[in-house]
């Protein structure tokens, strides 16, 4: 069974990251969604509320399932049997900061391989920490979330 971790905070989720996984899921049997979770960072969602925004908005999809987690990246991966990675990358310097961490991980945890999805152009300039940004200056988030999300936000 291939089965595929699509890592991240999720604070919150965006049509970026719907996109990513939306492209992703033909290609494995599964793909947790894994919330990773960081004590240290100050998170604009709680874990509880990203959890239930992600399992309304991934309700349809039968082999989408999302869990939370904390620690290593690979740990988890060890955990769930996942041997894939799935990152999106948006721009160059994404692809920098995410070839790092891949080979990282290779080297912890050589049977995961990273699959790389690149943005579509349209998706490119979104990201969570500006949703978060326009959310705490209670702007509009509707053309950057999926409406699914909406009701939580």
């Amino acid at each position: 069974m291939k089965i595929a971790l699509f890592p991240g905070s999720f604070d919150p989720i965006t049509i970026a990251h719907v996109n990513i996984l939306q492209r992703a899921t033909p290609l494995f049997d599964k793909i947790v969604i894994g919330i990773g979770l960081n004590s240290s960072k100050q998170n604009f969602l709680t874990a509880e509320q990203r959890l239930q925004i992600l399992e309304t908005v991934f309700a349809g999809y039968q082999n989408i399932e999302i869990q939370t987690y904390e620690g290593l990246t690979v740990d988890f991966c060890r955990k769930i049997n996942a041997t894939y990675m799935v990152r999106g990358i948006r721009s160059a310097s994404d692809f920098e900061y995410e070839r790092a961490i891949a080979q990282i991980n290779q080297t912890m945890m050589p049977e995961v391989e990273t699959i790389l999805l690149l943005s579509k152009p349209e998706y490119s300039a979104i990201s969570s920490t500006i949703v978060r940004d326009i959310l705490r200056n209670h702007g509009n988030v509707s053309p950057f979330v999926p409406k699914e999300a909406l009701r939580f936000l």
